[in-house]
């Protein structure tokens, strides 16, 4: 475990996930930051609480992350347009990113990383889950891996039309909905995805991925189903509830997430930026 002299981490399982306490996001130094970064890329995600966050604020700190990725389908505030605000209002019935999926994997640049700040949360429920791919894929069998090594997934992010479709039930997250225009939204990608930043090899699979390239889709169907069940198995996952205040910076390179639907009636808000990654190898 890497040792941390200004900020106190506390992993949330074996498996993935740190809380870091002893700090405030609006203050950073360099330093600080630092250990935060050799943090995330430890545990692929974590969590601070009691954080009072301005949208400039949450911008800065995600720019220390890289640079701002635009959402190609979904329109972000009017007055900080990087920044998506999620709401789900009490007689909604569709959760936004309610299946396991890693943001963006559609894009030929699929994002590197997600900043979410809760700003309503209901009194209970509303909890992400999220699954560490590095596990997954080590646990494969040498034979699985050999297998997997060259293929490459095929992943959707569908047209506006269709999102539009998607969020009927979001009433807040359909009027966002805009035509994605020349944006790419259908991208093959390696199955095997090795981190640029760790050097350590993951699992890269999602909700976004339709199919294998190459493959027929009946002779496609079974891996993936095999493939999506294995890497979201409990020993892979670490669960977070959320709290007014509350933050998660997630690795998407290497982890997949899931918001759990199961707060309805209630209401949910929160702010997300997403940060620009690079092509996978």
């Amino acid at each position: 475990m890497t040792a941390y002299e200004r900020i106190e981490v506390t992993p949330m399982t074996g498996a993935l996930g740190a809380e870091i306490s002893g700090l405030n996001l609006n203050d950073l130094d360099d330093e600080t930051f630092d250990e935060i970064h050799r943090a995330w890329l430890e545990h692929l995600v974590v969590f601070f609480r009691d954080q009072d966050i301005t949208p400039e604020r949450h911008l800065e700190l995600a720019r220390r992350f890289g640079d701002i990725h635009l959402h190609p389908f979904m329109r972000g505030m009017d007055d900080h347009p990087e920044i998506l605000e999620i709401v789900k209002e009490e007689d909604d019935t569709h959760t936004f990113g309610s299946v396991w999926h890693t943001d963006q994997m559609f894009n030929p640049k699929p994002a590197k990383a997600t900043i979410l700040y809760a700003k309503e949360t209901p009194a209970a429920g509303g909890d992400t889950l999220f699954a560490n791919m590095y596990l997954a894929y080590e646990t494969l069998s040498d034979g699985m891996k050999a297998m997997l090594e060259r293929l490459k997934t095929w992943n959707v992010g569908g047209s506006g039309a269709a999102r539009a479709a998607h969020y009927r039930g979001t009433a807040k997250m359909a009027a966002k909905v805009k035509d994605p225009g020349e944006a790419q939204t259908e991208t093959a990608h390696p199955m095997i995805r090795t981190h640029p930043e760790t050097g350590r090899k993951a699992l890269y699979i999602s909700g976004h991925t339709k199919s294998l390239e190459g493959f027929e889709a009946a002779e496609a169907a079974p891996i993936l189903a095999y493939l999506r069940a294995h890497a979201v198995q409990p020993e892979f996952t670490c669960r977070f509830r959320w709290a007014v205040g509350s933050m998660a910076i997630w690795d998407n390179r290497c982890t997949q997430h899931r918001a759990l639907d199961d707060y309805a009636g209630q209401r949910r808000r929160m702010h997300r930026i997403t940060i620009a990654g690079d092509t996978p190898h």
